[in-house]
């Protein structure tokens, strides 16, 4: 059966600071990229909204316009059947013939007059909804050209980077397998808690290389021993003595 090799408080440490330095060197890298790959995604979102009010407003204008030939024909309807009320009305045999035929006639005249309200203030609801499809397709153009710029800002950063960023991606895969498993996930969980990603620092000027906090005399030479990780108290980081993380250079 194969023995698993037990590393040594340093080598562990080696190992750890070495993982750190690498994934510094990355996140140098994305700080060049800055704020640009979310605002990028951001634009990209809020232009797919702007399109789909583009579509929504000219789906509105194609209904009021449907709705407008609809008036116009029951206008056709209505003087059609004005026409016939009206040569009927010259055959009548009684009154209460000619007040049923004078009462249809207004009915429909009624009918042309709606149908011509309809039409005036839907008329009027496309010239404000074609205003409106006219300023979303100008924000649309706006935002596309913002987009494009950023896209080709970013684009230069990756292509500058490209190279050195797939480097170090390769180091640190191959570092974390170098790295004890449980150290490991302490390592990834303290390093998700600040923001500048540092969980492994060295003691500097007698304090924290993290949150800078006073280390204590007899906690410093505990720390350049190498007998036992070592933590921080005020910051939770794991500390290094300075020669042990100078010693460890990233090419």
């Amino acid at each position: 059966m194969a023995q698993v090799k037990e590393f040594s408080v340093e080598e562990k440490l080696t190992s750890l600071v070495t993982l750190q330095k690498i994934e510094s060197k990355l996140d140098e890298i994305h700080i060049l990229k800055g704020e640009l790959p979310m605002e990028v995604a951001d634009l990209e979102d809020e232009i797919t909204g702007l399109h789909a009010r583009q579509t929504r407003i000219e789906e509105e204008i194609n209904g009021v316009t449907e709705f407008i030939e609809q008036r116009k024909e029951a206008i056709k309807e209505a003087e059609a059947m004005v026409k016939k009320y009206d040569k009927q009305s010259g055959n009548v045999k009684n009154n209460r013939e000619f007040e049923a035929i004078n009462k249809e006639t207004e009915m429909q005249q009624l009918e042309v007059k709606l149908a011509e309200k309809h039409i005036k203030d839907a008329t009027e609801e496309i010239a404000e909804k074609a205003v409106a499809l006219e300023k979303a397709k100008k924000n649309v153009a706006v935002k596309e050209g913002v987009l494009a710029t950023k896209k080709e800002e970013l684009e230069k950063i990756i292509t500058a980077n490209e190279k050195e960023e797939k480097h170090f991606n390769k180091l640190a895969v191959e570092a974390k397998t170098h790295v004890d498993t449980r150290l490991l996930a302490s390592y990834e969980k303290i390093r998700k808690s600040y923001r500048n990603g540092l969980a492994v620092v060295s003691v500097e000027r007698d304090a924290c290389g993290g949150c800078f906090n006073a280390i204590p005399p007899q906690k410093q030479s505990e720390i350049k021993q190498h007998k036992k990780i070592m933590i921080c108290e005020n910051c939770g980081r794991i500390l290094a003595d300075e020669e042990l993380h100078s010693a460890v250079s990233i090419k």
